[in-house]
């Protein structure tokens, strides 16, 4: 009995040896990777300015819209595998349903166009931190494969930004409703992205984005699958974006994306997994027929009737609806820092248009604001002295653990 008795103990300080030494190894890896520098950030600054700014201005109807997702997982060489079809089987899938563009967005890594160069984005998703706070990258030279395992703090979020930004064309903040941590809040005071992706799931509200356009920081919403199953009904074709460009290369696609002459729509599940059904419906979906603003009156004139039109703006207060109707008119007042469209239809489809926003012709040329955050030398050097103070502190307390 003495001797499973001392049996056991030994198990029980092994178990509890093992387990103090990957806390602490867990402890020091996020400590390391949670380098940063402290930002002193701008306060939320509402647009302004006499000018109304539309994303829309360069919109031909004659070549109109194509259809497009920017966030789709593909199967790529080894082992990190988030999907089991390789890019030109996932790009048939899309382009069977209706799509005209098709960019690929696999974790750190750049995946090649099956249509060849011209085609070809450099995007890619960056990172793997266990709070999936993810960006996209658009045309960067490079894959930033430094990552913070947990980015609690906005600085971290902002440093992040930052990085990205210097070696792409474009950087995108993916899924915020789905980023713990990522709070509203937060969105008053980061800069550095011009896309942002809209909320997911069954919300409608995007209060992500208006947070951020509230705040002054002038960007534009996407609607992307975020693909890794094509092979599902409900997973695919069920959120796309419509650019006003000519062509699907990337040159194009930079254009529409970078000006904002593009809207976002979420689609229901056609057919519930009857693909022929789903196929059908998506070839007939409803869409813009002209966008713009003259004179400082927003219009808007759809495909077919909707069941509700939205306007909304600072705060997201509710500036003007109608019920039933294929147009709409808005005049906006001098107190309004912006305007954008929500737009429901009876089947289930709802379409965002690009907000309108003020700002000073004379200063700028869209409301967008290159801000760069003020360094807090002070606050940097105290919380990376901590950082390395806990990484020692641990790295002492797992070498008396192993030789206990």
């Amino acid at each position: 009995m003495k001797k499973l008795v001392s049996i056991g103990r030994k198990i029980a300080r092994s178990l509890v040896k093992a387990i103090a030494s990957v806390v602490l190894i867990f402890i020091m890896a996020v400590a390391a990777t949670s380098v940063s520098p402290i930002y002193n950030f701008e306060k939320a600054r509402p647009f302004e300015g006499a000018e109304i700014y539309n994303p829309y201005k360069s919109l031909d109807t004659t070549t109109l819209w194509k259809r497009a997702n920017f966030h789709t997982h593909t199967r790529v060489e080894g082992i990190m595998n988030e999907c089991d079809y390789w890019p030109d089987e996932v790009l048939k899938r899309y382009e069977a349903l209706g799509y005209d563009i098709v960019t690929f967005s696999n974790h750190n890594e750049q995946t090649t166009h099956p249509k060849g160069a011209e085609y070809q984005s450099n995007g890619y998703e960056h990172g793997y931190n266990l709070l999936k706070f993810h960006k996209l990258a658009f045309g960067a030279d490079d894959v930033w494969h430094f990552d913070h395992i947990l980015p609690f703090l906005a600085s971290q979020k902002q440093f992040q930004i930052e990085q990205l930004a210097k070696d792409a064309d474009l950087v995108q903040i993916n899924h915020p409703l789905r980023t713990p941590t990522l709070y509203k809040k937060q969105l008053k005071y980061l800069s550095g992205y011009k896309l942002i992706e809209l909320d997911s799931g069954k919300s409608t509200q995007n209060g992500y984005w208006d947070s951020a356009l509230s705040a002054g920081r002038y960007c534009f919403g996407v609607a992307n699958d975020d693909l890794h199953h094509p092979d599902k009904s409900y997973k695919i074709a069920r959120r796309c974006n419509l650019l006003c460009t000519p062509s699907a290369r990337y040159e194009d696609i930079l254009n529409a994306l970078s000006e904002g002459c593009f809207y976002s729509m979420r689609i229901p599940d056609y057919g519930s997994g009857d693909w022929d059904i789903k196929r059908e419906k998506n070839s007939t979906l409803p869409y813009i027929k002209d966008i713009g603003v003259e004179g400082g009156t927003i219009r808007i004139v759809l495909s077919e009737p909707a069941q509700r039109i939205e306007i909304t703006g600072q705060e997201r207060k509710l500036l003007a609806e109608c019920n039933d109707c294929d147009r709409i008119a808005y005049q906006m007042q001098e107190c309004d820092t912006y305007a954008r469209a929500t737009i429901y239809f009876a089947g289930g489809e709802v379409i965002y248009t690009n907000p309108f926003a003020r700002y000073d012709a004379s200063v700028q040329t869209t409301p967008y604001r290159e801000l760069s955050p003020e360094v807090n030398i002070l606050l940097t050097i105290m919380f990376n002295l901590l950082l390395v103070a806990i990484c020692l502190t641990s790295g002492y307390l797992l070498y008396k653990v192993v030789k206990r």
